[in-house]
């Protein structure tokens, strides 16, 4: 059997990295102490339990892959060796992962933790678990941010796996947001285009891992795989009785419904992962639960977005690099280093690309291709800077040096205008009739004409810094 959220907490806890709170409140208390702990690269994941006007028993855990050090443990990464060392084995793992799709297909199974509790008709009431109300003007409780909405395609059977914001309306009814082109959208838009109402399933508590898979722009349909891989066996799944949708076996909460056409609701504003409240309240879609699925004293994951870094940024900079790295492989774009998505450019805002420039224009093909990967997620690539593969893209300090000192603005910047944005991206006045944004593609390395006569780099001297090393080394903390 998979490791569920609770032997994954069980794990976590003995690695120190746990800390359990009782008697904080659902209405800011939750999300003013996460987005507190969020600040701080070593904090703790929080288990919060005996929370006002709930049982003992219905907890809600924040912070789960928050830092490096668990984005590893939660992986099967080298916990504690260098932040390069996490690249390497990540990137062999997501090699692994990718080639091996089709070997973790999700298994049907009729039984499972999460069919301890089921709520139908009356009995539903979602405000039963303790939805926070993250951030002060939220327009609601936000039951779904740490969570997996699963959606299937009409036309093609395809199944999603995406984490959208999910409000909290009624006893039995939630309102969500999908920014335009994202595939679970696609997918309710389809049904609506038939007059069909959509099927919608939410598992809003579970082992990081959904999140995490549910967080990253994948090609449509393989996140159940990808899941699967990342945990070295399939998924088992549930078919749930009104939707047909299956759900994680071993989920904490689930719940099932449908979207109807035509009907809306008033839903936001949200504190977003831009650090913004970046759309107002608007008129967004509804799911009218049919069921709700829980295990005994259940676990709702929460995962708030805020200013960055939040839960879940530094795992999409680490996997999201690597799929971009990946992809411009893929394309044909010759001698990428490195890519690092910096987690201070919230989701793919800033891409830096490390590249041995092998050809005149080398510079230039790997920032447009990248632009338009980063933009896979329907914000991104604002600004891609591409450098020399001496540049450490993961050390900000070093991309803004090989930035001031290797480009010139005249020659090396370049700007996409009228490109896909979204509503979530602050800089666009609302409302408005296009989401239009720009992109600046730099080109920060050495000019290629000239490149083997650029200013030479200031360097140490090899031996002379072996010999430091083993005489201060240790007094110094070299």
């Amino acid at each position: 059997m998979t490791e569920d959220l609770r032997a994954w907490l069980e794990r976590i806890e003995k690695e120190g990295e746990l800390k359990k709170l009782e008697g904080v409140h659902w209405d800011l208390e939750i999300g003013n102490l996460t987005a507190l702990n969020s600040q701080r690269r070593n904090a703790p994941a929080l288990l919060f339990d005996k929370i006002p006007g709930y049982p003992p028993g219905f907890r809600v855990l924040t912070g789960a892959i928050l830092t490096p050090r668990r984005v590893a443990l939660t992986l099967g990464l080298p916990a504690d060796g260098t932040q390069q060392e996490m690249i390497d084995a990540a990137r062999q793992k997501l090699k692994y992962w990718l080639a091996n799709l089709d070997s973790f297909k999700p298994r049907v199974v009729s039984e499972g933790p999460v069919l301890q509790n089921i709520k139908k008709g009356k009995d539903i009431n979602v405000l039963q678990f303790p939805a926070p109300k993250w951030h002060k003007k939220d327009g609601g409780r936000y039951i779904g941010t740490g969570h997996t909405m699963v959606t299937r395609d009409p036309e093609t059977n395809e199944l999603n796996l995406g984490t959208y914001r999910v409000m909290v309306q009624n006893e039995n009814t939630l309102g969500f947001h999908i920014s335009p082109g994202k595939h679970g959208r696609l997918h309710f838009e389809k049904y609506h285009a038939r007059g069909q109402k959509a099927p919608i399933l939410l598992s809003l508590g579970h082992n990081p891992l959904v999140f995490a898979a549910s967080t990253l722009s994948l090609p449509m349909g393989v996140e159940y795989n990808y899941l699967g891989a990342m945990r070295g066996q399939p998924v088992d799944v549930i078919e749930e009785e009104v939707t047909g949708l299956p759900m994680p076996a071993d989920s904490e909460i689930v719940i099932a419904g449908w979207c109807p056409p035509g009907k809306t609701m008033p839903e936001g504003p949200f504190g977003e992962y831009t650090g913004y409240y970046a759309s107002g309240e608007r008129q967004n879609p509804i799911i009218e639960v049919e069921r709700v699925y829980y295990r005994h004293d259940p676990i709702l994951n929460g995962a708030p977005p805020s200013r960055p870094p939040d839960d879940g940024s530094y795992h999409l900079s680490l996997i999201g690099s690597l799929l971009i790295e990946m992809e411009l492989a893929k394309l044909g774009v010759p001698d990428v280093k490195a890519v690092w998505l910096h987690e201070s450019g919230p989701g793919y805002f800033f891409v830096t690309i490390a590249i041995k420039q092998r050809f005149a224009g080398h510079a230039k093909q790997a920032a447009l291709y990248a632009s338009e990967l980063s933009a896979r997620a329907g914000l991104g690539g604002r600004y891609v800077i591409v450098v020399d593969e001496d540049i450490d893209v993961t050390d900000i300090n070093q991309v803004v040096w090989a930035l001031c000192t290797r480009s010139d603005p005249e020659k090396d910047l370049d700007i996409i205008r009228r490109v896909r944005s979204t509503p979530l991206d602050p800089v666009i006045k609302k409302p408005t009739a296009g989401l239009f944004a720009s992109r600046a593609l730099i080109t920060a390395v050495r000019p290629w004409e000239w490149k083997d006569q650029f200013p030479e780099v200031i360097g140490l001297d090899e031996d002379v810094v072996a010999g430091l090393k083993r005489r201060f080394g240790k007094e110094l903390n070299l």
